[in-house]
């Protein structure tokens, strides 16, 4: 059977989906995949693995694809991140039987996406947008070798125009669905802002395949009118469905009923690691852990799925007694749709733009807008420290946090990592091994003798050879001799 491609790959194989749940990293497990669906999601994605850990880890796959293996969860996408186009085909062809297509990660804006060229782990996701020769190699390779669908998903560039191409781009390349976040990549944390839907509306014009939005969805109304405005075949929510997994039916149930039924098919669905319930939890119960703060305490500290359940339990039968005694109206965060106890997105607060007055202090406002959270005053005062250094300082109170007093390392000449202090190539360990290795020499600083275990095999080998050699001198006569003395009886 031929391989469907755009439009007919999503009326047929997705079967027409708009409500889409997102490849969230630890989130979007099978359990949690299985809660959506009950609640009206049409297509799910898996949490973005990483390729070459895939292709690696024979655990990994088990663990994060081939136990997942569920008739009710499909149509499903398996979201990869990958920088390499080989190793990106070979995790596709190891997952391409457990699901219904394969999804580049172009999207992913942390900070270990962008850190470092040489190391696998890094530099991938929203920090590959530039490179366009390599996308276009990996994605026009797994469309040509895999058996099922490539989509991408992509964040937006400023400029729409600029965008637009790279859309076509990657459709010109085998691209059979973009998803399209309408935030940039510096749209992120405390900065993330307002989705751009202009920019996925001009995508969406511009391509001949599917595409899907991403951004602004907190609510059902938001998905209508996203389709409306942009003309796109989908919506994906990823925030949004945390905090609410019926945000798809249009409903806001109680918390409690949403989290008892995700802790049931947990335990239906086995294994699922304890972090990722846990913090599916605190991303339910967000706005009631604000109030009860001894029981998001208590939540943060259990180490098993009873008690998980547990403080869950506590958490609705405080709201239930608040309700049947009318609290719940007092203890409403005015800036709530709905009490606490509903299911309802987090928004997160605008960053305050600053005003300018003619002089100098606007730069000064607008730095500390965005200005990270201070290590410590400069009198050493421990009240900013997180509770991680907080402990740290317990067990050694001269532990200092400040940046500027960190000690300085001078980098390897080819990476960028540190390097070795005695290192005879002024490398770090992995380049030096690779250097000593290619050139057979010694670095006694990484432990490295590839000259000295070439020259010891060098000198066993030519002892083997003298040996044979004085063998083969030997005359008829002391041949005999030899063999007789051999042949002697033991006395």
């Amino acid at each position: 059977m031929a391989k469907l491609q755009g439009f007919e790959f999503w009326r047929r194989t997705l079967k027409g989906a708009r409500f889409v749940v997102a490849p969230m990293v630890d989130q979007s497990e099978l359990a949690w995949r299985l809660l959506s669906r009950r609640h009206g999601a049409q297509l799910c994605y898996t949490p973005m693995l990483h390729a070459q850990v895939f292709v690696r880890d024979a655990n990994y796959r088990k663990e994060n694809l081939y136990n997942e293996v569920c008739e009710e969860d499909r149509p499903l996408i398996t979201q990869f991140c990958a920088n390499d186009p080989e190793v990106f085909l070979q995790a596709a062809l190891l997952a391409q039987d457990h699901c219904d297509a394969i999804d580049l990660n172009l999207g992913c804006p942390q900070m270990i996406a962008k850190r470092g060229l040489h190391n696998f782990y890094r530099h991938y996701g929203v920090f590959l947008q530039d490179e366009w020769e390599l996308l276009e190699k990996m994605v026009k390779l797994a469309n040509e070798k895999l058996s099922v669908p490539i989509t991408c998903k992509i964040r937006v560039f400023k400029e729409i125009e600029k965008t637009v191409r790279y859309a076509q781009m990657l459709e010109t390349a085998g691209c059979q669905l973009l998803t399209v976040h309408g935030r940039t990549k510096d749209q992120k944390g405390a900065m993330t802002g307002v989705a751009s839907w202009e920019h996925i509306k001009a995508v969406r014009k511009a391509v001949n395949i599917p595409v899907f939005a991403n951004g602004n969805i907190h609510h059902l109304s938001d998905v209508e009118r996203c389709i409306q405005e942009t003309g796109v075949q989908g919506v994906m929510s990823a925030e949004g469905n945390l905090h609410n997994p019926a945000v798809f039916e249009g409903h806001s149930p109680p918390v409690w009923e949403m989290a008892e039924e995700y802790l049931e098919l947990v335990k239906l669905h086995p294994p699922c690691s304890l972090s990722y319930v846990r913090a599916h939890l605190f991303k339910l119960w967000h706005h009631t852990l604000q109030i009860h703060k001894d029981l998001r305490e208590d939540l943060a500290k259990v180490k098993n799925l009873e008690g998980l359940a547990d403080v869950s339990k506590q958490l609705r039968l405080r709201c239930q007694e608040h309700i049947a005694n009318r609290k719940d109206v007092d203890d409403q965060d005015g800036s709530l749709p709905f009490p606490h106890w509903i299911c309802q997105p987090y928004v997160r607060p605008v960053p305050k733009e600053p005003v300018a007055n003619g002089n100098s202090q606007s730069s000064e406002v607008k730095k500390t807008v965005c200005q990270k959270r201070a290590l410590e005053d400069s009198d050493g005062s421990t009240e900013n420290l997180s509770k991680n250094k907080l402990k740290k300082r317990s067990r050694n109170p001269n532990k200092n946090f400040c940046p500027q007093h960190k000690s300085k390392y001078i980098k390897c000449d080819q990476c960028g990592n540190p390097k070795g202090n005695k290192c005879v190539f002024n490398l770090c360990r992995g380049c030096c091994k690779k250097k000593a290795f290619k050139e057979v020499a010694d670095c006694p600083s990484h432990g490295l003798r590839f000259k000295t275990k070439a020259e010891r095999f060098q000198a066993e080998e030519n002892e083997k050879k003298e040996t044979s050699t004085s063998s083969a001198q030997l005359t008829p006569d002391q041949t005999d001799l030899q063999g007789q003395s051999q042949a002697q009886p033991l006395l």
